[in-house]
């Protein structure tokens, strides 16, 4: 079997897919999963889509084993059960999410070792992403040589932004060195806005949308022409909506404060604003929006009800840079299974002429919308692996 491997390296995760060509590329993949733990105690959760078998196995880390170590083995283990669970298995090519391609890169690009070292240049940019993006493309060099790799990057789908939605109001100087808006979650915008020509017809795709991809991270784009015009997220990945554990916008004033007053340093506001805050911090009790939702106490109720508002909010801000709101499309792990998160931010968009109807809203159809409404809603999966797949696919001439 010829497959395509997707990686998505984090800090402490490896996520993969493997998608068969059959002979082109499918439509889902035949195992995924991810190793979680890489720097604690490594465990692998995959499943088998074609059996629905579940997989989960430890793996073995030597004494004095460093984060840079960990992640390989986790690379190693992973071709290693790909191998054991897929006997004959072909993998010829690799697709990496890259969360930064800065101005450097708008579209998809083969990887080589001179492309990294110039995609290393963009780690202060995105410290807490690209340097996990990275390593795994390197391990990967050296473990599976003659597999060719593509990047894409998350950044890319915005390069289409109003011009003026790109800059922040500093000197003239930073923006030249690249402290600019760059925006985020752009695999999953056009993976979703691929599929809006046949929810919506031709012409309304080309209209005014918000697509909101809603998770532990958590962000809006605006679209008009099928393209972005703007999006939430600007120079990070923390930037914008409340998250599961991140702030999203906040008041710089709020930064001065903790570090003349609380005398904090940049690693305890890194960890404070990426790690500690959002729906964890507000609700003192999970970041996972199903436990808050399942939970009586206020503060999980408060929790909630912020994130709803400051999305609410966002589409507002972000429905002037699309020119209107004919629909609003939500995906993402929030996006496509909270029921109730969208219907309060429905509440909060009613005076656009916006209605739900309550029982396709409850049983998550695709169209959700009231038949009054004056703003079609519909729900969306998104398939970051797959449009990482396709890309790849096409790049390297593989269909």
């Amino acid at each position: 079997m010829k497959a395509i491997l997707i990686l998505n390296a984090g800090s402490s995760s490896l996520k993969f897919a493997l998608f068969p060509m059959i002979p082109e590329l499918a439509d889902r993949p035949r195992l995924s999963g991810q190793v979680e733990g890489i720097g604690a105690e490594p465990l692998m959760h995959a499943v088998d889509s074609s059996t629905g078998e579940r997989f989960a196995e430890g793996l073995t880390v030597p004494d004095g084993t460093d984060q840079n170590g960990q992640h390989r083995l986790a690379l190693e283990f992973l071709f290693e059960w790909i191998n054991r669970h897929t006997p004959g298995v072909d993998i010829i090519a690799a697709g990496h999410r890259i969360v930064h391609g800065g101005d450097h890169y708008g579209a998809p690009v083969v990887l080589t070792p001179d492309v990294v070292s110039e995609l290393e240049t963009l780690i202060p940019l995105a410290p807490l992403h690209q340097p996990h993006n990275l390593r795994a493309i390197k391990s990967l060099f050296t473990l599976m040589p003659n597999v060719r790799q593509v990047g894409c990057f998350d950044t890319a789908f915005h390069r289409t932004r109003l011009p003026v939605a790109s800059r922040f109001p500093l000197p003239r100087s930073y923006y030249n060195e690249g402290v600019k808006r760059y925006g985020f979650h752009g695999l999953s915008y056009e993976f979703v806005s691929r599929q809006l020509p046949d929810l919506l017809g031709e012409e309304k795709a080309c209209g005014p949308i918000l697509i909101a991809h809603l998770g532990n991270g958590a962000s809006m784009c605006a679209l008009r022409d099928g393209v972005s015009r703007d999006t939430s997220m600007g120079f990070t990945a923390v930037d914008g909506l409340m998250m599961g554990t991140r702030t999203g916008s906040l008041d710089p004033g709020v930064i001065l404060h903790l570090i003349e007053q609380k005398g904090m340093d940049a690693k305890a506001l890194s960890n404070l604003f990426y790690k500690q805050s959002g729906l964890l911090g507000v609700s003192g009790l999970s970041q996972d929006m199903r436990a808050l939702l399942d939970s009586d106490e206020e503060s999980a109720k408060e929790a909630v009800e912020l994130f709803c508002y400051r999305a609410a909010c966002m589409i507002g801000h972000l429905s002037m840079a699309a020119g209107g709101l004919d629909a609003l499309v939500f995906t993402g792990g929030i996006g496509e299974h909270a029921a109730p998160v969208r219907a309060r931010i429905a509440e909060w968009l009613e005076w656009t002429g916006l209605r739900l109807y309550t029982a396709a809203n409850q049983r998550h159809a695709t169209r959700i919308h009231a038949k009054d409404s004056k703003v079609e809603v519909l729900v969306v999966p998104t398939n970051e692996e797959w449009m990482i797949g396709h890309h790849t696919v096409n790049l390297l001439g593989l269909n």
